[in-house]
């Protein structure tokens, strides 16, 4: 990484002589190895290697970014006036300010025993070949279309600004998706299924992904073939950690990036109806459900798919309690955005690869856990549901009206779970709605991996989004 730490460091000494307020480079060294086997056969392979700089510039109150993937002075110094350009163009009436931070120097990454490269391309390529199999073993024809696909990710970054922050990061994310399709009694059932974290080679066996995998289709096997349509009206519904998840990243995770609530956002993945809330009250003051309620978001669980310990301005991350007690306590803030309300940022910006502009992201949003087993929840309720895991969802641009179709469901009556499968109840609900409703939360955790899509050009990260188990009171259940 020499020699790309040597262009990052002549970048910031570069852009410090044409007198800019700040700049930052972020030298990034990244692979990306992907395989697909579609009904056991291999459909799509490759390694991409890329590496480059990315300059960020704050200068005459604009914001510019340029990067490059020529690794030489010419080329970085020529990004540099390129970013500052960018940010003189801005002639903004609202100048941009960055938030005050403590300058850091240090060094993380994850524990990895055998690196992605240290594993030859058969191994991995019959890593999916017996899964396939197992699963042929298991559901025969019952699961005609399997999809299988491994994604393997590791980087190496190293960022420097001119305020004294010098960082070296490596990190290495393992993930494993499904996509197949069951046979059901009308039809076919369809299921996308992921699971991710990070360390090396090594994950795949220490997290059992065959059984996971297994355990998943079963299920999914079971509703297509034993779940009936039921109009059960108003109900009580306890959901499980994978729905509760979707729940925290879309209905609060996203309405709580403060680029989506002030605007910059709004044009890309869509804006927040947490506006109109803040122009009527102040944080912590603002009733979002029941005190039951507390959801947060955090990146630093170790072994997470969201997984860091300083963002990638060099902030140092924290646990962050998006809704406390009911109450909204604090949102997503970048160092920009931190500036805006006047306050210290929590550590929220990430960026994708070199070429893309660090800016507001979740981590691991969920449910904190609360005192209940799930027993205790369910022994409570007269007629319900329990909605184990979804199929399909849908939110509006403003993440307030949502929608959840359930796939693994069964029935409950007078306090028991029952072997009676409920097929694709639908949850259609704001997200007043679903934390009004919440008067239980679960003692356990889990956490369902997924990935966050936003920006233009696209920003995918790895998430994870879980935690407790919910029970939610008088909920009109809709059917398909």
């Amino acid at each position: 990484m020499n020699n790309g730490k040597d262009l990052a460091d002549h970048a910031i000494n570069y852009g410090s002589s044409h007198q800019v307020k700040y700049i930052e480079a972020r030298y990034v060294e990244k692979r990306e190895e992907g395989y697909t086997t579609r009904n056991g056969e291999l459909f799509g392979a490759g390694i991409t290697p890329t590496k480059g700089i990315g300059i960020r510039v704050l200068t005459d109150g604009g914001v510019g970014f340029a990067s490059t993937a020529k690794l030489t002075q010419k080329s970085i110094e020529k990004a540099v006036e390129d970013a500052i350009k960018y940010a003189k163009s801005c002639n903004r009436q609202n100048p941009i300010e960055f938030s005050e931070e403590k300058p850091v120097q240090t060094k993380w990454g994850v524990e990895v025993k055998r690196s992605f490269e240290d594993v030859s391309v058969e191994e991995k390529q019959e890593y999916l070949v017996k899964m396939d199999k197992q699963l042929v073993e298991n559901f025969g024809k019952d699961l005609p279309n399997r999809m299988l696909m491994l994604s393997l990710t590791s980087e190496n970054k190293y960022i420097v600004n001119n305020e004294g922050s010098q960082m070296k990061v490596s990190l290495s994310n393992p993930i494993l998706h499904t996509f197949n399709t069951a046979v059901a009694k009308v039809g076919t059932e369809q299921r996308f299924m992921g699971k991710g974290g990070t360390g090396g080679w090594e994950w795949f066996e220490d997290e059992d992904v065959i059984g996971v995998v297994m355990e998943d289709n079963r299920a999914l096997v079971n509703a297509a073939k034993n779940a009936t349509d039921m109009k059960l009206g108003v109900i009580d519904v306890i959901v499980s950690s994978e729905v509760a998840g979707i729940m925290a990243h879309e209905n609060v995770g996203h309405p709580s990036e403060s680029d989506r609530i002030l605007g910059r956002e709004g044009a890309q993945a869509g804006e927040s109806f947490y506006l109109d809330l803040l122009d009527k009250g102040e944080m912590g003051q603002i009733k979002m459900g029941n005190p039951e309620v507390t959801i947060i978001d955090d990146p630093t669980i170790k072994g997470s798919s969201g997984f860091y310990l300083y963002d990638d301005e060099c902030v140092k991350a924290r646990p962050r309690e998006l809704i406390k007690d009911g109450m909204l306590n604090e949102l997503l803030l970048n160092r920009e955005f931190a500036a805006r309300y006047n306050i210290p940022s929590n550590g929220s910006s990430r960026a994708i690869a070199f070429n893309r502009e660090p800016i507001v992201r979740m981590a691991n949003t969920y449910f904190k856990p609360g005192s209940y087993t799930l027993e205790e929840m369910v022994e409570d309720v007269k007629e319900g549901m329990y909605m184990k895991s979804f199929t399909e969802w849908n939110i509006d641009d403003r993440r307030f009206q949502s929608k959840y179709v359930g796939m693994e469901c069964f029935y409950i009556k007078d306090g028991v779970i029952t072997d009676k499968m409920i097929r694709r109840p639908t949850l259609e609900l704001t997200t007043f709605g679903i934390l009004g409703s919440v008067d239980a939360v679960s003692n356990d955790f889990e956490n369902p991996h997924g990935t966050c899509g936003k920006c233009d050009p696209m920003q995918g990260v790895p998430v994870w989004m879980g935690g407790a188990q919910l029970r939610m009171r008088n909920i009109q259940l809709g059917g398909i």
